[in-house]
């Protein structure tokens, strides 16, 4: 049995395994001056999506679920914020599974046993800066900053970025907001899935709840590279790259994959580099290696 990924760009993944099409968030449409794959390629080229897993319910995560959810019969698996912002943009409740964290989902269908195990995460600290950095950076301060003035600077982060970004961009952003209101990142969530070949961690945002993270063991971590991480509710106090290598000293993993990491969103991120985080946990994990892929290139993970 032989399990591939294609990386779409941004957090955006397609998983097929044992018999199933598995998408791990849905954001393929970009930005006209995005790095990635063609323009030419949507969310509404995707013909075969059996479960459709959505780390949090941003713009850059949810939208072209929508579309997907129409060309194909796939069930979305998602938060309560996510699963309300696809029921206001026309997808049907009962083809989708809210969940929280603590829930473990057989993933029907498949040739063997497959499950997914979903676990509460944290969004990286989007509101801490205008632009993101890279990733040997070294960010400190900005600890016990309230809810609310969280939610002031995002705002403007938000203006900011109404003005900044390619006009492409900025109708995705606002194409879910409309729907999304102020309702913070809609509940950032990690995925465990345990497939008849190995294991695969899957996580879109760069935070975590480090007691989560602890323990897990996937074979292969899919790991999110971008912005100022989170731990536990408060911003990293150093670099992206030490972030990471963190995450994988918890984790373990034979491999790491990254996601989120290449320029996107031109106005907003940066093309990592990932030389750095290679450096970090290389010095903190010795026995994890960091894999590089390209996008829509079928890579086999688990053969």
């Amino acid at each position: 049995m032989t399990t591939t990924l294609d990386w779409y760009g941004c957090a955006t993944f397609g998983l097929q395994t044992a018999d199933l099409n598995i998408m791990l968030d849905a954001y393929i449409d970009r930005a006209a001056n995005a790095a990635g794959p063609s323009p030419a390629r949507s969310a509404r080229d995707i013909a075969k999506c059996d479960y459709l897993v959505i780390g949090h319910s941003h713009f850059d995560h949810l939208f072209g679920a929508e579309a997907i959810m129409a060309n194909t019969q796939a069930t979305l698996i998602g938060s309560y914020e996510t699963v309300r912002v696809m029921e206001g943009l026309g997808v049907p409740v009962d083809r989708m599974m809210p969940v929280a964290g603590g829930e473990t989902i057989e993933l029907e269908g498949a040739a063997g046993r497959a499950t997914v195990s979903v676990y509460p995460s944290q969004h990286s600290c989007v509101w801490s800066h205008s632009q993101m950095g890279q990733s040997d950076e070294v960010c400190i301060g900005d600890l016990g900053v309230t809810y609310q003035e969280q939610r002031e600077r995002f705002a403007e982060l938000i203006e900011h970025l109404g003005t900044a970004l390619d006009p492409l961009a900025v109708e995705h952003m606002m194409s879910t907001m409309a729907v999304h209101s102020d309702r913070g990142d809609g509940g950032a969530l990690v995925f465990l899935f345990d497939l008849p070949d190995g294991r695969l961690f899957y996580q879109d945002t760069s935070g975590h709840w480090s007691g989560v993270l602890r323990g897990l063991r996937p074979d292969i971590a899919i790991l999110a590279a971008a912005g100022r991480g989170n731990i536990n509710g408060e911003p990293v106090q150093g670099s992206l790259a030490q972030f990471m290598a963190q995450q994988v000293d918890m984790l373990r993993p034979k491999q790491v994959i990254l996601s989120h990491h290449d320029d996107w969103l031109p106005g907003f991120s940066v093309p990592t580099d990932i030389e750095p985080i290679r450096a970090e946990i290389e010095r903190m994990v010795p026995g994890t290696e960091l894999r590089e892929i390209g996008y829509v290139e079928s890579n086999v993970i688990f053969d």
